[in-house]
């Protein structure tokens, strides 16, 4: 005894040491016995002593044995307590661990019963090991960064689990605490990631140090402020996570993300925090990561002497922001920090609130799957994460759908081809919400999505050239004036063709997406009796519960030529619907679907048989002309697979700074208007890229995508009676959108030996015929040869991703350019193989200099015939320009674009900005085109 109190006194690394010995004897079951008789002995020298000399064994050993009374019984029965060695390196319990053992009991008794229990920052144990004494879990794991806590936390273990004679204290499990309970060294919840153990219930009593920056929160406030955004600034949500460091909060930020990781779908977290920042901020930083958070119980501690909070008085005056503290202990309304510091100053003692939150994941899978994915790289945008509702309507359609973009963001390295005319999933989707609610008999093949209900009405009208239409009064308000009139529908003369009007009727403003949903007369019509070859129904998907006028469309019609003739107006003057629109409400429609059985519903009856069209009802022959003679996507049934080189988009792989845009963008709230201002960056952009020079006169029209924006382009030619021209070799699909909306076109020949470029002496000579002329130029980047040239509004998530992209960019350091290097990189690769591959096939290539496109002449093949199989048989046919892209698609598998897309004769596109396995695949189909070619 007396040899081991020598050590101790010698320094607390000495007693350390000492007590790290005793451990080990301990451990050792041949040992353990006089061990723990010997801390028996230790503890009654100390306990015989007058209070004042236990006290003073702290600073004489360097160590000290407390007893920690856990509760009163009923009667006379002496208190519960727990024996604890505590050192001065390790946290002693005070009025913080104390009051968090207080929260814990406010829970029943099953709250730990049986349960998986880990106990972060659990110092000398205490609380680790009185859990597992009162409330019988299955496992208590305490957990502890200090390496020394770790050590007492397992002598106290010993000393608890163990009587005074060293025989093992039993349950009435028939089990000890050493069965129960075990410590690991572990930063935060680390061990548990490591060794994949899953936890039923999260406690922690962590360090919460107040170390404000006044001077970068200052900043943040003076470049940032705005009225609208900083009501409060616990609701600063572009920087969060920098505000709850600034607060003391980030350790238990950090913990409660990484709880979030190995805590079981129905557990709870646990834990104490320090009122000081104020109540909105506590609570705030459990609900904006998703979770439900509950108050268990609040007390007040006196703020150390020694504290400085002048810091937080600094924040005051700069922020609207108001700290929280007490005039002493008996204080019930809270002061701000200008008036504690103030109070302080004259001798008072202030106190804060320190109170204890349990809390549940709310949709746990969900909110599981959207931190998974912020772990694996996306940390730097966690702090704009913020999943805190005051609805619950607006939460069930929130995160799920980031849940489903976290998903698809972290499984994909690029975005998949689709249709134009919409995705197939979400096609189907809408269809079979509409057999299951509705009970109407449709397929994907029945449904065609466009942008909006504007936009839908706008391309059938096109589509159809009406010589009058009645559209719904909130719809036509977005229509062009000239096309507006007013009609008194009873004095209409009588007599006239029906065929004459078209009628396109929308019942309810927006439709509903609901397990519930309100019917109308059109759809218990449709329901009922098959949709007239004559008749389409629009849709639109608006009203939802989170993002302002995020806004989808879709239109059904039952007529074969009907549906296809939609598809192509949209792909024609859309491009497509943005795919992030449509993966929102596929997830909506997913939630309403995913529960019910399937095909446990006979399939709905219909009165009669759905009247067969004789004809494409209202095609005029002039779009008749130009949807047969166009060449757009090919559409491919479920089963097959093809290699889209004909599409006009990039499928290189997402980057990450992109993928981060994107999703903080949907998982952003309170995005204010600056956020979304992408004018400044574009700006820069075309200035430095392209030396175009601009001020802040310019005007900068937005699209969803390029193809929009052009046939908006093309209607104001039209309108003011221009003529728009093309040169050789332009982007097709732009070609026949101008001729599907009338335009007057002329061409201006190019010469192949300049690459088709559009020389100044070439525009010259054209422009002399041509009145008021609208020239199209690609550039820098001629389309779709790749020489170069030298010298309706996206929603708000799509403006404030580009905006974090353009400014990373306008940084010029970091991913953005770095990924934009390696693509371009990897494109110039490109070019080289498929090069390689087309020239040793018998093509001739078209040098290129950038871009995403190839043209190419298939010279050795022109004349020769192929075998392709055609309508279930087999056909020989002669190659020709007319037939070159359809014998490569039925003998391959592989979509080209022909010469009747590239305006050049002879001449062939490829796109190359395909993902890595369907490129290798394309120059595959190429080397198959070349060995069945005369065969």
């Amino acid at each position: 005894m007396e040899e081991f109190l020598k050590r101790c006194e010698l320094s607390g690394d000495a007693a350390y040491a000492a007590l790290r010995s005793l451990l080990e004897r301990l451990e050792d079951p041949s040992t353990r016995t006089d061990a723990r008789v010997f801390l028996s002995e230790l503890q009654k020298r100390f306990s015989s002593e007058e209070a004042s000399e236990r006290d003073r064994c702290l600073e004489t050993y360097h160590f000290q044995i407390q007893d920690i009374y856990l509760e009163q019984y009923e009667g006379f029965e002496k208190r519960k307590k727990l024996s604890m060695i505590v050192i001065p390196s390790i946290f002693m319990p005070e009025d913080w661990s104390f009051t968090f053992y207080e929260g814990l009991n406010r829970h029943p008794d099953s709250i730990f019963k049986d349960k998986r229990v880990v106990e972060l920052g659990c110092g000398n144990g205490w609380i680790t090991i009185a859990i597992a004494e009162k409330w019988s879990p299955s496992k208590v794991y305490g957990l502890d960064i200090n390496p020394r806590a770790v050590k007492i936390s397992w002598i106290n273990l010993y000393l608890n689990a163990l009587d005074d004679n060293g025989q093992p204290i039993y349950d009435g499990e028939k089990k000890t605490l050493l069965d129960k309970v075990e410590f690991y060294e572990s930063d935060l919840l680390s061990y548990c990631r490591d060794n994949h153990i899953e936890i039923d219930r999260i406690v922690g009593c962590i360090p919460q140090i107040l170390n404000p920056n006044p001077d970068a929160m200052s900043k943040m406030i003076t470049e940032s402020a705005s009225e609208e955004f900083l009501h409060s600034l616990s609701n600063y949500c572009a920087l969060q996570g920098f505000v709850e460091d600034q607060f003391g909060l980030g350790l238990i930020a950090r913990a409660i993300e990484e709880g979030i990781s190995v805590i079981k779908p129905l557990g709870v977290m646990i834990f104490n925090m320090g009122g000081r920042p104020g109540q909105a901020v506590c609570k705030r930083l459990f609900e904006r990561r998703g979770l439900r958070v509950k108050k268990l119980w609040q007390t007040k501690i006196l703020q150390a002497a020694d504290t400085d909070i002048s810091a937080l008085v600094e924040i005051e005056k700069n922020s609207p922001h108001r700290f929280e503290f007490f005039m002493g202990l008996a204080g019930d309304q809270p002061i701000c920090a200008r008036t504690a510091w103030a109070y302080a100053k004259a001798g008072g003692r202030i106190s804060h609130a320190l109170s204890v939150y349990s809390c549940r994941l709310r949709q746990p899978n969900q909110v599981k799957k959207i931190f998974e994915f912020l772990r694996n790289g996306f940390t730097d945008i966690s702090s704009s994460l913020d999943l805190s509702f005051e609805d619950e309507s607006v939460a069930d359609e929130k995160i799920p759908f980031l849940a489903h973009l976290a998903n698809i963001l972290q499984d994909i390295s690029f975005f998949s081809y689709e249709p134009p005319a919409g995705s197939r999933r979400f096609r189907s989707l809408i269809s079979g919400f509409m057999r299951t609610y509705h009970h109407i008999p449709l397929t994907a093949d029945n449904v065609v999505v466009f942008p909006s209900r504007t936009v839908a009405i706008e391309s059938a009208l096109r589509l159809l050239s009406p010589r009058l239409a009645i559209v719904d009064e909130q719809l036509s308000r977005y229509l062009p004036s000239q096309w507006l009139t007013t009609l008194n529908i009873e004095k209409a003369e009588s007599g006239k063709n029906s065929e004459e009007v078209i009628a396109v009727i929308e019942a309810p403003h927006h439709f509903e997406l609901s397990s519930l949903p309100s019917s109308n007369g059109v759809l218990k019509y449709l329901a009922g009796t098959p949709l007239p070859p004559h008749a389409m129904i629009v849709c639109g998907l608006l009203k939802n519960q989170v993002y302002t006028d995020l806004e989808v469309a879709f239109v059904i019609s039952e007529e074969e030529a009907m549906f296809k003739a939609l598809c192509k107006t949209v792909e024609l003057l859309q491009g497509s619907t943005a795919i992030i629109s449509q993966y929102y409400y596929g997830c909506l429609f997913h939630e309403l679907l995913s529960f019910q059985l399937a095909d446990r519903r006979p399939p709905p009856l219909r009165n009669g048989e759905k009247a067969k069209a004789t004809a494409v009802n209202g095609f005029s022959s002039s779009t008749i002309s130009v949807l047969d003679h166009t060449e757009l996507s090919i559409t491919e049934s479920d089963e097959s697979s093809l290699v889209h080189m004909d599409a006009d988009q990039s499928f290189l792989p997402l980057t990450k700074p992109v993928k981060a845009a994107i999703f903080e963008s949907f998982a952003r709230q309170n995005i204010t208007e600056s956020e979304t201002d992408v004018t400044h960056g574009i700006r820069q952009l075309v200035s430095s890229s392209y030396g175009f020079p601009s001020n802040s006169n310019t005007e900068f029209i937005y699209a969803d995508c390029p193809v929009a924006l052009f046939t908006k382009l093309v209607l104001c030619c039209v309108q003011e009676g221009g003529t728009l021209c093309f040169p050789t070799g332009s982007n097709g699909h732009y070609v026949s959108a101008a001729k599907f909306l009338n335009a007057k076109i002329a061409s201006i020949p190019t010469n192949p030996e300049v690459g088709y470029k559009l020389t100044e002496e070439t525009l010259t000579a054209a422009l002399k015929t041509v009145n008021e002329p609208w020239i199209y130029i690609s550039g820098p980047t001629v389309s779709p040869t790749g020489l170069l040239y030298r010298l309706s509004k996206p929603h708000s998530t799509t403006k404030y991703a580009v905006k974090k992209l353009l400014d990373l960019r306008e940084q010029e350091t970091g991913n953005p350019l770095n990924a934009t290097s390696e693509q371009m990189e990897n494109l110039q690769n490109r070019y080289k193989h498929l090069k390689q591959t087309l020239e040793s096939s018998g093509w001739e290539v078209l040098e290129a200099q950038g871009g995403i496109s190839v043209v190419a002449k298939p010279s050795a093949y022109l004349g020769k015939t192929i075998k392709i199989n055609k309508s279930g048989s087999s056909q020989e046919i002669k190659l020709d320009d007319s037939n070159i892209r359809e014998a490569i698609l039925s003998s391959t598998g592989l979509c080209i674009n022909s010469a009747k897309w590239t305006g050049i004769p002879g001449y062939c596109r490829f796109n190359i900005a395909l993902e890595e396995s369907n490129f290798k695949r394309a120059l595959d189909c190429i080397a198959k085109f070349k060995s069945l070619v005369g065969k």
